[in-house]
């Protein structure tokens, strides 16, 4: 549970830098400014909100069931 969790904020947090970058709001990398990397960013950032939901549920059921 906790292993998804953290999974899941350290994606959301790389996507929101790719997206930055991407974007070309983060200058100094060969990702500025290309949108691709906008998109994985932004792919990133909902695989990580899913994990992170997936702990909070998890996490969730396993109090109501002690």
């Amino acid at each position: 549970m906790v292993i998804r969790g953290l999974i899941g904020i350290v994606l959301c947090a790389l996507g929101g830098i790719w997206i930055a970058q991407g974007e070309g709001a983060m200058k100094g990398s060969s990702m500025s400014g290309h949108g691709q990397y906008a998109v994985l960013g932004a792919v990133a950032v909902i695989i990580g909100l899913a994990f992170l939901v997936w702990s909070w549920r998890v996490h969730t059921r396993r109090r109501s069931s002690t």
